[in-house]
């Protein structure tokens, strides 16, 4: 990439967008980006881009910044913020449809939806800070992935700015019309490193009439997970998830695991399936129902991992997920959703380089030898040199990975050394 001073990309920014709108970052910005623009609408995000690559400026797409600020080595240039890009373009509550740009808000885009009595089920951390552009780069998700799946499932249009400052879009605003390249997941958790998102389009669910949440401790992993193979081979439950010691103490729990489960449906249904819970797993713990089901499920939602000095996502075949975290070590603190196989792991403790990359290249074996995979997810800024953040695929899948970066960034600028293999 060129060199290029802040101030000297500020004073060309500004005859793009105004000097109002061209701004020095916050501090978690700080940590992915040098300079923060902030465009209003598409037309400036492709000249600014035909004007990044036309100079080699790297840059990449920003919402609250929280998973390129854990992830970068380094800033690029140019944040490109989509704070201004933020309206719901169409929605359609019949077709459950609904198309928005990429700088609202999951919490916002919900709450416009709640009149109707529809949502879109994805449930990253802190939905009131995640934007679609994030919940599709970074492939957010959570608890509700059990049921919901995440944001590649329910993607059925999308539109970007790419190589050229073009407009590239594939999909459509009706369900059945997705003929064409699947762009919708070729762009969900690349980074930002195909193009800046701008628009989607997705599908939306109905809210569920009530929602409770089983909350049940126990003294060792092994029966923890052993319970929640048995719920999750018996009932269809919402989320289910399981806590580690220290992470469970939000919902005031003393030295145990934590199995949360959770489920949804009319007041017959929710009556049926506490009952069956109660059975399967005897008379312990607790069953919470309304505001207290949905507070807790917040807690469980939003356990921030980006802070961490070292977090990573793991996933493997469900089976396996309580024999790969227990090979992670003990020293590992844990939300795992069980019934998908995914976990996020943390130390808390600040670990020098060579510990830090000693321990990602454990956890990474472990994960290959359940035929999985693992993934930094944040990482102090003093290890991160020393750190793989994501898994090196087959030399034939990296190869292929590669021709798609030249293809669709060309000039190499869209968030660079930010994903597989350094791409």
């Amino acid at each position: 990439m060129a060199a290029t001073t802040s101030s000297n990309l500020a004073n060309r920014l500004n005859s793009i967008v105004g000097a109002d709108r061209v701004r020095a970052p916050t501090d978690t910005e700080a940590r992915a980006a040098d300079t923060i623009v902030e465009p209003a609408s598409v037309e400036e995000i492709c000249e600014i881009v035909r004007m990044c690559e036309a100079d080699r400026i790297a840059l990449a797409p920003i919402g609250a910044a929280r998973s390129l600020a854990g992830i970068r080595r380094s800033p690029v240039a140019l944040g490109i913020s989509m704070a201004r890009l933020a309206r719901i373009v169409a929605y359609e509550p019949d077709d459950m449809t609904i198309v928005a740009e990429s700088g609202i808000t999951v919490g916002k885009l919900n709450a416009a939806m709640a009149d109707a009595r529809q949502r879109l089920p994805v449930d990253p951390c802190g939905p009131g800070m995640t934007t679609l552009g994030s919940l599709i780069g970074a492939a957010h998700a959570g608890p509700l992935r059990l049921s919901e799946g995440t944001s590649r499932d329910l993607l059925i249009g999308v539109r970007f700015v790419g190589h050229g400052g073009n407009l590239v879009h594939g999909g459509g605003r009706v369900v059945k019309n997705v003929a064409g390249y699947d762009l919708m997941k070729l762009m969900g958790g690349a980074f930002g490193t195909l193009g800046i998102v701008t628009e989607a389009t997705f599908k939306v669910r109905p809210i569920p009439s009530d929602y409770c949440l089983a909350v049940v401790p126990y003294a060792r992993a092994a029966d923890t997970f052993a319970a929640a193979c048995i719920l999750n081979g018996s009932l269809p439950l919402s989320n289910l998830d399981i806590l580690s010691p220290a992470l469970a103490t939000g919902f005031n729990s003393t030295s145990q695991f934590l199995l949360l489960a959770g489920f949804s449906g009319n007041p017959l249904e929710i009556g049926d399936q506490a009952e069956r819970i109660r059975d399967l797993v005897g008379a312990r713990g607790e069953l919470l129902s309304a505001d207290g089901a949905l507070r807790s499920y917040e807690l469980l939602r939003d356990i921030d991992f980006h802070s961490a000095p070292l977090a990573a996502q793991i996933a493997v075949p469900p089976a396996s997920l309580a024999r790969v975290l227990e090979a992670c070590g003990n020293d590992i603190e844990f939300r795992a959703h069980a019934g998908s196989g995914v976990a996020q792991i943390i130390l808390a403790d600040e670990l020098s380089a060579e510990v830090a990359a000693k321990t990602v290249a454990r956890w990474r074996e472990v994960a290959r030898s359940a035929r999985g995979s693992l993934r930094l997810i944040a990482a102090a800024p003093a290890i991160r040199d020393s750190l793989e953040f994501f898994d090196t695929p087959n030399a034939g899948a990296l190869a292929l990975m590669r021709r798609l970066k030249a293809a669709f960034d060309p000039a190499g600028i869209f968030n660079p050394g930010c994903f597989v293999g350094g791409i």
